[in-house]
């Protein structure tokens, strides 16, 4: 990832002692390579369920005209700093006893460590930003023969009014499948807007209980998050389609 020596040294020793007193639990593995662990409130129960995923909504910054080969990559940090994030998003089919579902397509977005999103003009605390031409923080990949699409990006800030969330879309044969939202644990997102990288825009007063998308779907909206030995983080989800 373009500047990860520098993004690990601001973040890595402020996150690991952040969270050195949280206690840790296994959670689902995703693929042989990858077993992740949380806090005790981080792990996402819809690791035990088998029904479609809540639809969300995709607005306000999906950005439609340029969803093309220009973000079709596993890397969206397109040169913006924040501590790293690693996500690796299962795809499981219902109608096949909840299967893994290899050749489904994953479109992502997020905002950047301030709140800004890219393909559009945004303002927050920073004050009003032009980021038409850019596409940072968006991707589309495909999961693998064991279901896994896997991103690599940087931890989402928050906008007013707003949790922090990663938007996703679920299309199989180009057919759009499910919009949802992606959660985080309060207890990390706390811990990422305590560092130097993060802090000058403060903590979130919107939290997942209290947001108007997330609190009436938290229960397979939120992602297990742990952090890695690199200083960033892991994320792990499953979401849910019917085909």
């Amino acid at each position: 990832m373009k500047r990860k020596d520098f993004l690990f040294k601001a973040g890595a020793s402020v996150v690991m002692g952040t969270l050195a007193t949280l206690a840790c639990k296994s959670d689902e593995t995703l693929s042989p390579s990858s077993t992740t662990s949380s806090s005790s409130n981080s792990s996402s129960s819809n690791s035990t369920s088998c029904k479609v995923g809540d639809t969300e909504t995709d607005g306000p910054y999906p950005l439609y005209n340029k969803r093309d080969a220009s973000i079709t990559h596993a890397d969206i940090t397109e040169g913006k700093t924040g501590i790293p994030l690693n996500m690796m998003i299962a795809v499981k089919d219902v109608n096949a006893n909840c299967a893994l579902l290899p050749n489904a397509r994953v479109d992502v977005w997020h905002c950047d460590k301030d709140g800004y999103y890219s393909g559009y003009v945004n303002s927050g605390y920073l004050g009003t930003q032009d980021n038409t031409s850019k596409t940072f923080c968006r991707g589309i990949a495909t999961t693998d023969a064991n279901g896994i699409a896997r991103f690599t990006t940087i931890y989402p800030g928050w906008y007013q009014g707003r949790v922090t969330h990663i938007h996703a879309q679920i299309y199989v044969n180009n057919v759009l499948k499910l919009t949802t939202q992606i959660a985080f644990p309060e207890e990390i997102n706390t811990a990422v807007y305590n560092t130097d990288l993060y802090k000058a825009h403060g903590q979130n007063a919107t939290k997942n209980t209290t947001d108007s998308i997330i609190k009436d779907s938290l229960s397979n909206e939120l992602a297990s998050v742990s952090v890695n030995a690199s200083g960033g983080y892991d994320l792990n989800h499953t979401i849910f389609i019917a085909l």
